[in-house]
């Protein structure tokens, strides 16, 4: 796949619907098309980050390692979700999840460290991305919320709530 088909692609994506087109062209040629089926690892959680990743169709689901529970599914990403965001955080230097193919699909994967050197040359650019990315973060901060309220809606059995 060439960066014009990545272009072609990227494009379909709301998002990128509103950026400048030089903007959409400098990430293209940073990206590439990846193609996966259902079962296939995109990472583990604690493996180097790398990319990231954007869903053009099919689902890819997010889970954590817990405890005396094991890989619990946390999210799972459809059409136009990102998700590897944390590899553009300049502070998380490995995965915080893992992420697994529950669809056949596409994605497009966007090299982290190269769009960080793109955002750090073009202001413009790494605005309009930091922002998206912090919308991104937010939403899933959300989830993250109402996931925890619905595991702790209801207090055990014989205990007062504030015990």
């Amino acid at each position: 796949m060439t960066a014009k088909d990545v272009r072609l692609e990227l494009l379909k994506i709301p998002w990128f619907q509103e950026q400048k087109p030089g903007h959409v062209t400098k990430i293209a040629g940073i990206s590439h098309l990846r193609h996966y089926k259902t079962g296939e690892v995109f990472f583990r959680e604690g493996d180097r980050q790398d990319y990231f990743y954007i869903v053009l169709d099919g689902r890819v689901a997010l889970d954590i390692f817990i405890p005396h529970r094991g890989k619990v599914r946390i999210y799972t990403a459809e059409q136009w979700d990102v998700f590897g965001w944390s590899s553009v955080s300049p502070s998380v230097r490995t995965r915080t999840a893992g992420a697994v193919g529950v669809m056949d699909g596409t994605v497009v994967g966007i090299d982290a460290q190269e769009l960080i050197g793109l955002c750090d040359q073009d202001p413009g650019l790494g605005y309009r991305v930091m922002t998206r990315l912090a919308h991104v973060i937010a939403s899933r901060l959300m989830v993250t919320r109402l996931q925890l309220l619905d595991m702790f809606a209801e207090p055990p059995a014989g205990k007062n709530v504030g015990e």
